[in-house]
């Protein structure tokens, strides 16, 4: 049987979130023993004080989030800022007209940026990438399949350690199978973390029986405990 919670990064990211919403979910990732708290660059600070010490769970921060139009160079701040407060992982927005039109040399070269900045900061951070998968996926004809693959070729030769499906944020949709299946195929040696819209065991199992490594949730608790109860 497996450790579903070591799967899971909890997650909470609503732009309303309050100190005391953010101070419950990371009590709750202690507590479960999540593999990651995820939370805005705000929190990370506060996040990884409380954490340290008495948790192994690690510590998350998003960058670019949600839409990854930022400038590379303010992503590498955000970034280095964020692991300089204690975050052990960052999940960056790629900038997704790259990846839509093909163009494997910008998003590379975005990516190289950030990797480079991170790890000169902290050489063992772990650096996942968000590329909007059902976007990616819904473009026309063979330009979806296109883009996934640049999406994966990128992501893996600019030296990050995962492909993230979704921010869940973007109206086209969050994680698929499918979308994690691809991944599978054509990332190499990158780990895939699917997240958005993951509301449910079934749902969890299929991106986990896909390939997916992480998975990223905000129903974290309650999918931990319909899986306690399906034992």
């Amino acid at each position: 049987m497996i450790n579903l919670a070591s799967y899971i990064d909890h997650t909470i990211l609503k732009p309303e979130a309050t100190s005391a919403e953010v101070h419950l979910i990371v009590a709750e990732a202690i507590e479960h023993q999540f593999a990651a708290v995820c939370v805005a660059p705000v929190w990370i600070n506060r996040v990884a004080l409380t954490v340290r010490n008495v948790s192994n769970v690690k510590v998350c921060a998003v960058i670019g989030f949600p839409h990854g139009n930022q400038k590379s160079t303010l992503k590498a701040i955000e970034a280095t800022s964020c692991i300089k407060d204690g975050a052990d992982e960052i999940d960056v927005v790629a900038h997704l007209p790259y990846l839509a039109a093909g163009d494997y040399d910008s998003a590379r070269a975005e990516l190289i940026e950030v990797v480079k900045a991170a790890r000169s900061t902290r050489r063992d951070v772990c650096i996942k990438v968000i590329v909007e998968s059902s976007y990616l996926m819904s473009l026309p004809g063979e330009q979806g399949e296109r883009a996934m693959a640049t999406a994966c070729k990128a992501v893996l030769e600019s030296g990050c350690d995962f492909i993230k499906t979704s921010t869940g944020f973007h109206p086209t949709g969050g994680a698929t199978a499918q979308a994690v299946r691809f991944m599978k195929t054509h990332g190499g040696t990158l780990q895939i973390k699917a997240s958005g819209g993951i509301r449910t065991l079934a749902t969890a199992q299929s991106m986990l029986e896909a390939g997916a490594d992480r998975l990223g949730m905000s129903a974290s608790v309650a999918v931990l405990e319909e899986f306690r109860r399906a034992r």
